[in-house]
């Protein structure tokens, strides 16, 4: 595997392949559920915390609709899952968690910002999500604003790094500059000295295609034709024809639920994944969006996605909280976020927001290493300072509320248009400085 040379940041790999990178957009109803730019640690230890009402209440913000709807089942259903195992082993505060479900809907209305008010109205102490970063965006001052901590499983955008938070903005997603190196990377590796470039026009697409671009033409290869498009387009065909107009060897997707419509005008006009290594991310990454297609269509296509391999058992158990589940994107980072607001709760003695947001990084690093919930718990209530590593990786808040240590795994297509759950390889490693 080549080696991409440290820029700033830099990432000692521990995985089958070494690799240097710098720090990396992207259910259920409404439930209450029985079983179910500023440093974020300094500003929320500095300030004053309102006591909680002792009861956690964790809310959600995720998509039920929307461009990203295929990726809230395993949103929810690793927050279910957590919420349940949590309640399981006596609760949180010795009660048991108040879940609450809502919509994130996408920036084109303005579902996530009602569903805010309601979880305010209820009294949410943390809010996990959104999954989209343009949609976190659009909520994170009213979130912040109210003293309660916004915990994005699937936030890739790197504005979220500096972005001003009050110390209350948490993510177990890698900033983009990850997924973008590793992807850029995979490209050049694949031998591709020409790339076209589709990218949805937001955070998200335009800072993920600007780290591919910067890494794969630093390995040699050159990007000849980039089209930032407007993801509510009823026709990409002109976006496309100027991607065939310079035929270049592989052709980089990078959106939401459109790239299916992106997608299928490739095909129309002649450049297949056959004759064009295609590659996509996070964002377009499904197991049904592409159903529909004839088989082959996607054959052969490679794509990322954060986060470790999830054991088999994690998976079985999240198909007993949604046994129609398919694609498992972010459920993992979606569990480690309600299981760490929950420890933090546990060690701060308190519920509210800001205590909330003063103990996270202090959860994630620098203590005994433990891996449930149950466990974590167990040794807090013994006195012991505590390292919770989760299925999605060590996780690791640094000051920015961002996770030091950061897996990206690579997929590849089959014949049937779906990925497998487990990745062609893994890349993992902590960012430095």
């Amino acid at each position: 595997m080549n080696r991409i040379a440290p820029a700033g940041r830099v990432l000692a790999v521990a995985a089958a392949a070494s690799l240097a990178l710098t720090a990396c957009g992207s259910g259920g109803g409404d439930t209450a559920a029985q079983e179910s730019a500023a440093p974020a640690s300094s500003a929320a230890s500095s300030a004053p915390a309102a006591k909680g009402d002792g009861t956690l209440t964790l809310g959600t913000v995720l998509p039920q609709t929307g461009s990203l709807a295929f990726l809230g089942p395993p949103e929810f259903a690793g927050v279910d899952l957590a919420v349940k195992e949590i309640n399981k082993a006596g609760g949180v505060l010795g009660k048991p968690i108040n879940v609450v479900h809502t919509d994130s809907g996408d920036t084109s209305t303005n579902i996530a910002s009602q569903s805010v008010d309601k979880l305010i109205a209820q009294n949410a102490d943390a809010i996990i999500g959104a999954a989209s970063s343009s949609v976190s965006e659009s909520i994170i001052d009213k979130i912040t604003g109210a003293g309660i901590v916004q915990f994005s499983p699937a936030n890739t955008s790197d504005k979220f790094t500096t972005i001003k938070d009050d110390g209350l903005y948490f993510r177990t997603a890698p900033p983009d500059k990850l997924q973008g190196r590793v992807l850029g990377d995979v490209i050049a590796a694949d031998g591709n000295d020409t790339i076209g470039i589709l990218a949805m026009q937001d955070s998200y697409g335009s800072g993920l295609a600007d780290q591919v671009t910067a890494t794969a033409e630093a390995a040699g290869a050159s990007v000849v034709e980039r089209v930032d498009y407007d993801p509510k387009a009823a026709d990409f065909s002109a976006d496309v024809a100027k991607i065939k107009a310079k035929n270049p060897k592989a052709i980089v997707l990078i959106g939401f639920e459109e790239g299916a419509k992106v997608v299928a005008e490739l095909v129309k006009q002649g450049l297949t994944a056959d004759k064009h290594k295609w590659y996509m991310v996070d964002g377009n990454m499904s197991n049904t969006n592409y159903a529909g297609m004839p088989k082959g269509t996607l054959k052969g296509v490679k794509g990322t996605i954060p986060g470790a391999e999830a054991p088999d058992a994690f998976r079985d158990k999240l198909k007993d909280i949604n046994k129609d589940l398919d694609d498992y994107t972010y459920a993992a980072e979606s569990y480690d976020a309600a299981n760490l607001i929950a420890l933090a709760a546990e060690a701060a003695k308190d519920d509210s927001g800001r205590s909330i947001a003063s103990k996270l990084p202090e959860v994630s690093k620098e203590g005994e290493k433990c891996k449930s919930f149950k466990e974590c718990v167990e040794l807090l209530k013994a006195g012991k300072d505590i390292d919770y590593d989760g299925i999605s990786g060590p996780v690791e808040f640094d000051d920015n509320g961002d996770p030091q240590v950061a897996t990206i795994g690579v997929y590849q297509y089959g014949d049937d248009n779906k990925y497998p759950s487990k990745a062609l390889e893994y890349r993992t490693g902590k960012i430095a400085g």
